[in-house]
């Protein structure tokens, strides 16, 4: 099901900016009996990009009915939210938007196994750099065309994931996920105060280590620096966590840390 501004359509207004530049924000979230995970922290989010890009946010109420409304055909699947700067005239000014848009939409979980997420995946180097923008960094909003142009440079369905660096070197996560490495026990997590998606599971994952005093900073992290990682896991809403077993040769065994960042992402949380 697809709801445009309340309503089941599929159709969206050609001028609606969100279309012509990409000027508009989304998330995309798992659904537990017919519920949205983690809403809070995804509001939060929502909002927080909304006020980055100067668009109005839909009220928290109006867009939980809504996700409750799609959530009916795929009570266990993924509910994808999308808010756009609305209709308006032709041009990069943005002052004749009318009112924001919003969809609402509901998907099948992805067919992903439990083995997958406990054995871990192989990932690879993407040759794409990201551009540095701090005034777009950790926005989700829909340009995303560097993660496209990156996942299509590969059509192996054994490598689930890409990693992703800026033209200094730095890792700044996957093509559709946040990383971690972990280092004697201690957590690290790209910063991405110049590049990147700072997605919910990242920002729930840092939130439970310093609840349990595990040590986790966010830093400029090199690529030499993951392959001699301990561990190393990616994670975003859909999957939860992945382990990586294999990077471009180099091979980890999963270990305890990406299982206990499972567990605080299956905790309970509203």
């Amino acid at each position: 099901m697809i709801l445009v501004n309340g309503a089941v359509s599929e159709v969206l207004p050609a001028m609606d900016r969100g279309l012509a530049y990409g000027d508009g924000v989304f998330r995309t979230l798992r659904l537990r009996g017919g519920h949205p995970l983690a809403w809070r922290d995804h509001y939060r989010k929502l909002s927080h990009d909304c006020a980055a890009l100067a668009i109005p946010c839909p009220a928290d109420e109006m867009l939980e009915g809504e996700i409750s409304r799609v959530a009916a055909q795929e009570p266990e699947g993924v509910a994808k939210v999308i808010v756009t700067r609305g209709t308006g005239r032709r041009g990069y000014a943005s002052g004749h938007a009318t009112r924001p848009t919003r969809l609402v939409m509901s998907f099948p979980a992805p067919a992903v196994g439990a083995d997958v997420s406990r054995a871990g995946i192989r990932a690879r180097i993407c040759a794409l750099r990201l551009a540095h923008q701090p005034a777009l960094a950790g926005i989700k909003h829909l340009n995303r065309l560097e993660n496209v142009l990156a996942r299509r440079e590969w059509s192996d369905p054994d490598i689930a994931e890409g990693l992703l660096l800026d033209h200094a070197g730095h890792v700044i996560g996957g093509t559709m996920s946040n990383l971690f490495i972990v280092e004697n026990g201690a957590l690290a997590t790209p910063d991405l105060r110049s590049a990147g998606v700072a997605g919910v599971s990242r920002e729930r994952v840092l939130r439970r280590a310093a609840q349990s005093g595990v040590a986790c900073s966010v830093c400029d992290i090199p690529l030499d620096r993951v392959r001699r990682a301990d561990e190393v896991f990616v994670v975003n809403s859909v999957i939860g966590v992945w382990p990586l077993r294999e990077l471009d040769g180099r091979t980890w065994t999963p270990g305890p840390c990406a299982e206990r960042a499972r567990q605080w992402l299956d905790e309970a949380n509203d």
